[in-house]
């Protein structure tokens, strides 16, 4: 029997072929989005935790850290090197230049920073200093040139505290690369050897202590973080005689885990429902392809088959014929689907990779043990599922089948009650859960809320497909109608389609699924963009920002304020829409839940700061005695939206009304003239700035930072344009990517259309040679066929653009109830362009059908039958 089912596949190679393509790709998607969940995995730690990259834990205890908690960390068993994070900010000059950079002290393993030399090497003696690359090149420096550090340091001197100008000079080592964007905010990041950092830190002032927030652990090899949290969280509990429940050790993935669900407002949406069931929904739809593909089989075999049985087989030995038969094929293509897979990452992580996408992805796919075995026996099992039907076909063919004409058999039974009970309880139930899910997360129980919404999503999807054996005939049938008011070819294309209900049904439910798949991707897709953009309109309120504070000193401590020329430089870049010159001053608020608080206290013109944040909306409250408090802010302190409260300045207080506003940060707004009454004569030491082209933020902060450069005084540039375009990079990235595994959905159901127009034009031999015999035109057969397929594609294609539509947006309202207001959005392009790629498939798929039909001459194809 091995022989014979070998035989025929040869024989079938051209028919086997289409189902082994769907196959493949079906396998291909499961390698694909495998794989693509541990780029998106590696992709996400690394923009979301770069900070951390190199290091195995990231410990935090109760309280912050000093050089002996480290000490008492790089002494646990298990713990290679442990290093307190220290940034420093140093104000470098050369040739009359000068820019303010990050700097980062040395690490012994280098691995623990996350920067690296790019050019020359790492500093390992005191005077040297590696630059960032856009630092060298704003200084007009190289590996071997001469810098200036010049910091001012805060000291405390007999209870007074002194300003103090400390110059060092460097040696430029090398040149550093952040691969990883830990510091695209800040312009890079320099590296130069500890003590220096420590003496330009403003956390050396007073008795010299160093505190740090974090410290940095790398672990021996072979040992993981499980094995060392508990000896760590006892060493530093030990140390600083706190409480082990407040020491914190976690990894660079979990940092970038949590600060990518908080940046969604505590839900990780991408990653929640890209981890869903999507390697099912591709094998389910290639279940539908494979099993209407071996109904193609059986129907051209059956004088082969029956002839079979004349000569002694079993029906058993059909069955089994047909099984071993879709069960090498399953396993053949299996394996040429994991490779394709594999294949087409590795070569879109080569692509990427030579292109500037701002986004750092792996150079290579992480192939496991399960991307190769999970897609392997997934498609190998689903296919001989899918041969169940037509085996059980194949053994109802008689003997007496070979000795006269017989029309091809056919699985048009009626379905059950069983099958219709189920889909409608699914169906019902599964949209009420929805609903439901929606109530729940609104309610403020996202994690429920969304449980909820994806089990109900998924009921009812089932039920859906269940049961469109019973509703999706009359869709067609109607749609036939409509479509045969244009002539009789349509109507005889119409009609053709009800020729066969369950199949019909089961090709255009494949359709439906693959668009209602896509269209609720894109769907969702285009609803958390726009939630997403304006959320990070609220996190990164400012595209670039300027800055003295911290950095220039007049001889009374008071930071300088900006000079004139680098605001009048800056504003004037055709690359800036407008800015907003601020001053910043300390203040006590003083409100009745929570006593005295220390404030920073910005002053800002209103219509200035307006045309500035991306929120406008959020400074909106800003008026003469208001105060502007961030959402975050208020309701750590308990303030409340209208309250009064007492702001005290250093020449002057004020009792003013707070506004809440959707701010990020922790800056509270004033206008001027009241911040002037706190404290007055305030330089303007701050200059927002709101770019044309956010995206384009790269060249735009390197021309401010041309600008700022040439300052008498040192002026730190940074802003959250850099950051916030790769954010949003990676957020493009990801949907990207899940969308396009969604649209192989779409491919395989068309692939099934094309396979159900196939079996109808062998069911119909005799009928199509009757109309050709009476007048029809090879041209109008082909016609026929055509208009059927598209009948059936567009049919699939409408049904589940709906559908999608509703899910997407039921979905995205569930998943991103915490993110402020969700803005729900319809994607027209996209919505369009699957509906189109659904008729012109539906007409490409009727071609080889159409071909076929028309190829047999009526005379020859009455006579075979």
């Amino acid at each position: 029997m091995l022989r014979l089912t070998l035989a025929q596949m040869r024989r079938s190679a051209g028919r086997l072929a289409a189902a082994g393509v769907a196959i493949v790709i079906s396998t291909a998607f499961v390698a694909i989005t495998l794989l693509a969940a541990n780029v998106m995995t590696a992709t996400t730690t690394a923009s979301f935790g770069a900070r951390y990259l190199g290091s195995d834990l990231v410990v935090s205890g109760g309280i912050p850290l000093t050089d002996d908690d480290v000490a008492a960390l790089a002494a646990v068993d298990g713990v290679a090197a442990a290093e307190g994070e220290l940034v420093s900010w140093a104000q470098l000059t050369a040739g009359g230049r000068t820019t303010v950079t990050a700097v980062l002290p040395a690490s012994e393993p280098a691995a623990l920073l996350p920067v690296h030399a790019a050019q020359g090497r790492l500093p390992e003696a005191s005077g040297e200093v590696a630059l960032p690359e856009s630092a060298a090149e704003l200084l007009g420096v190289t590996v071997g040139g001469r810098v200036t550090a010049v910091a001012t340091v805060q000291r405390v001197v007999d209870g007074e505290e002194t300003v103090e100008a400390v110059e060092s000079p460097l040696t430029v080592v090398g040149l550093v690369a952040d691969p990883n964007g830990a510091f695209t905010r800040d312009g890079g990041a320099a590296v130069a050897m500890r003590a220096d950092v420590m003496a330009w830190s403003a956390q050396s002032f007073a008795d010299g202590a160093v505190q740090y927030d974090v410290a940095r652990v790398l672990l021996d090899d072979g040992v993981s973080p499980a094995q060392v949290r508990d000896g760590i969280a006892a060493a530093l509990s030990s140390a600083q005689g706190t409480e082990a429940t407040a020491v914190q050790a976690l990894t660079p993935a979990e940092i970038a885990d949590a600060r990518m669900a908080a940046q969604q407002g505590g839900q990780n949406v991408v990653m929640t429902v890209f981890g869903l069931v999507f390697a099912s929904i591709a094998l389910l739809v290639a279940a539908l392809v494979i099993a209407n593909t071996f109904q193609v089989l059986v129907a051209q075999r059956l004088r082969t088959l029956a002839l079979l049985r004349c000569v002694g087989a079993a029906k058993g030995q059909l069955r089994r014929s047909v099984l071993l038969e879709a069960a090498l094929l399953g396993l053949l293509t299996s394996l040429a689907g994991v490779a394709l897979g594999i294949g087409l990452v590795q070569l879109a992580l080569a692509v990427a990779g030579g292109m500037d996408l701002g986004v750092p992805l792996p150079s290579t796919a992480q192939v496991t043990l399960e991307v190769v075995l999970v897609p392997l026996a997934t498609g190998t099992v689903v296919t001989v599922l899918a041969s169940l039907a037509p085996a059980a076909l194949a053994t109802r063919v008689a003997p007496l089948a070979a000795l006269r004409p017989l029309d091809a058999p056919s699985l048009a039974r009626r379905a059950g009650k069983l099958r219709l009970v189920l889909s409608v309880l699914g169906a019902v139930g599964g949209f009420g859960l929805l609903a439901r899910g929606l109530g729940l997360a609104n309610g403020g129980d996202a994690d429920l809320g969304l449980m909820t919404g994806v089990l109900g999503g998924a009921a009812s999807f089932v039920g859906v497909v269940l049961g469109a054996v019973f509703w999706m005939p009359w869709v067609v049938s109607l749609a036939g109608r409509l479509a045969g008011l244009t002539g009789p070819t349509a109507r005889l294309a119409a009609a053709n389609t009800l020729r066969n209900p369950r199949r019909t049904a089961a090709t255009a439910t494949a359709l439906l699924i693959g668009v209602t798949l896509v269209t609720t991707m894109t769907t969702a897709a285009a609803s958390a963009r726009a939630t997403m953009d304006a959320e990070l309109d609220s996190t990164f309120p400012v595209d670039a920002t300027l800055s003295t504070e911290g950095v220039s000193f007049s001889e009374d401590g008071r930071a300088v304020a900006i000079p004139a020329d680098v605001v009048t430089g800056v504003c004037a870049l055709d690359d800036v829409r407008a800015c907003a010159p601020n001053a910043l001053v300390e203040a006590s608020l003083a409100s009745r839940a929570d006593g005295d608080s220390a404030a920073s206290v910005r002053g800002i013109d209103p219509e200035a700061v307006r045309e500035v944040l991306h929120s406008g909306a959020a400074a909106a409250p800003l008026t003469r005695g208001t105060v502007v408090v961030p959402a975050a802010w208020a309701a750590h302190r308990g303030l409340t939206d209208g309250e009064i409260v007492t702001v005290t300045g250093a020449d002057g207080y004020l009792d003013l009304t707070v506004a809440v506003t959707p701010l990020g940060g922790s800056v509270l707004l004033l206008v001027p003239e009241d911040l002037e009454v706190l404290e007055a004569g305030a330089p303007r030491t701050g200059l927002w700035v709101a770019l044309e082209d956010p995206a384009a933020a790269a060249t735009a902060m390197q021309r401010i930072s041309d600008i700022a450069a040439d300052a008498d005084s040192g002026v730190r540039v940074g802003g959250a344009a850099a950051e916030r375009a790769q954010i949003g990079r990676v957020i493009d990235t990801m949907l990207a990517v899940v969308v396009g595994l969604l649209a192989a959905a779409v491919v395989i159901a068309l692939i099934g259309v094309a396979n159900t127009l196939s079996l109808s034009v062998i069911e119909r031999q005799k009928e199509s040679a009757t109309l050709r015999a009476i007048g029809l035109t090879r041209g109008r057969l082909r016609g026929m066929l055509a208009l059927e397929g598209v009948l059936i594609a567009l049919v699939g294609a409408v049904l589940g653009l709906a559908l999608g539509l509703a899910y997407g947006w039921l979905g995205s309202a569930t998943a991103l109830a915490l993110v402020s207001e969700t803005t729900l959005a319809f994607p027209w392009r996209d919505t369009g362009l699957v509906l189109l790629v659904a008729v012109v498939a539906g007409l490409l798929a009727s071609v080889l059908a159409g071909r076929t039909a028309a190829r047999t001459s009526p005379v020859a194809a009455l006579a075979t039958e």
